[in-house]
């Protein structure tokens, strides 16, 4: 629990996690299939936003598209190379 709590936090500092996205995708150590899937997580969530709460309901609406934007990033984290896990703070 609590290292998901580290990583939302890492997802809302945007200047460590734009450039750990771009190190992700650019990466050699990281193989075609991972950053397929990594893709496929973040386009599959655009393309077919599932709301368990309405985004009408202001805060709470919002809370449900951010668990699945952690849930997201926490998957690409878990793929992403121990070196670049390091290099940006995340464990």
């Amino acid at each position: 629990m609590r290292r998901l709590f580290r990583r939302l936090k890492f997802l809302f500092n945007i200047r460590k996690s734009i450039p750990f996205l771009k190190d992700f995708f650019t990466s050699n150590q990281v193989s075609r299939r991972k950053k397929l899937i990594s893709i496929l997580l973040v386009v599959g969530y655009i393309l077919f936003p599932f709301d368990l709460i309405p985004d009408f309901l202001l805060l709470f609406g919002i809370l449900d598209d951010v668990a699945v934007a952690g849930f997201v990033l926490q998957k690409i984290i878990q793929m992403a190379p121990k070196d670049l896990q390091d290099k940006y703070g995340i464990k």
